[in-house]
């Protein structure tokens, strides 16, 4: 973008920014719009301003269960897959390992499979071995998911200080342990808070595995799709995405300020 151009003749990247920007993130606006809207059907006109359906998202047992339910296994799916992500990044990053290319390109194949394969096959293994489904096989499917994920940003991470300064600290008679405590996790927390966040987010919002791995305890993608057929359901499942929307935001924004400040230790301290 020329810097001497005035701001009313933008040049084409400039146009070109504004609409795919407005392409992807107006239709999410409309949900906190229609989620203050009287009428229960999402359509324009509007007829009025009202609060109701927050009310009656609060006053749901079944929605507020299912949200729960996502919380609950994107939270333990975070934990778990950052910690093996980090053990595997570690060992990637700091280690030499027989057959490291076809053991990562193993780790990797969750990622390639179409969702919808890898649910049914876990499927078919979790009946075979007569597991009852629920959200722990939830939860396993989705760590399985996520791990991968977590494993490549945090090789990212940890490729990026110099391994001298672990060096430095066993050389100074600290242990492997009290190194990797003092040294290597304040430098590589900027990609444990990212790892978490983008795991959590991915088992939150997935579906596929869900569906097919789940039992009487659905999670909020499987009840919001059940939810498509009741009209009167929708506006409190809009009022909960608002909110859900809301905080996303304000999580995101942590995020990368957190990001920001871990750059500007970096700089400061000329890692």
């Amino acid at each position: 973008m020329n810097a001497n151009r005035p701001w009313w003749r933008p040049d084409g990247f400039a146009v070109y920014a504004v609409i795919y920007l407005t392409f992807i993130y107006l239709p999410v606006l409309f949900l906190p719009l229609f989620s203050f809207n009287k009428s229960k059907y999402i359509a324009f006109p509007l007829k009025g301003f009202t609060l109701q359906w927050y009310e009656k998202m609060i006053n749901t047992p079944d929605l507020l269960e299912a949200l729960m339910n996502s919380v609950k296994v994107g939270v333990a799916v975070a934990v778990l897959s950052t910690m093996f992500g980090l053990l595997a990044a570690k060992a990637v990053t700091r280690y030499r390992i027989p057959g490291q290319g076809p053991v990562m390109g193993f780790i990797m194949v969750p990622l390639v499979i179409p969702g919808i394969i890898l649910a049914i096959a876990l499927l078919i293994l979790i009946t075979q071995l007569d597991i009852p489904l629920s959200l722990w096989t939830v939860g396993f499917a989705h760590m399985l998911l996520c791990t991968p994920f977590a494993m490549l940003v945090l090789i990212s991470r940890m490729e990026g200080f110099d391994k001298s300064l672990e060096e430095a600290a066993l050389d100074l008679g600290e242990s492997a342990w009290m190194t990797f405590w003092r040294v290597t996790f304040p430098i590589v927390l900027p990609g444990i808070i990212a790892s978490l966040l983008l795991t959590f987010t991915i088992s939150f919002d997935e579906f596929v595995l869900a569906f097919f791995l789940t039992s009487t305890d659905p999670t909020l993608p499987i009840y919001i799709w059940s939810s498509l057929r009741f009209p009167t359901k929708i506006p409190p499942v809009l009022a909960l995405g608002a909110t859900i929307f809301v905080l996303s935001f304000v999580v995101v924004s942590f995020a990368e300020w957190i990001r920001r400040r871990g750059v500007k230790l970096e700089s400061s301290s000329g890692i």
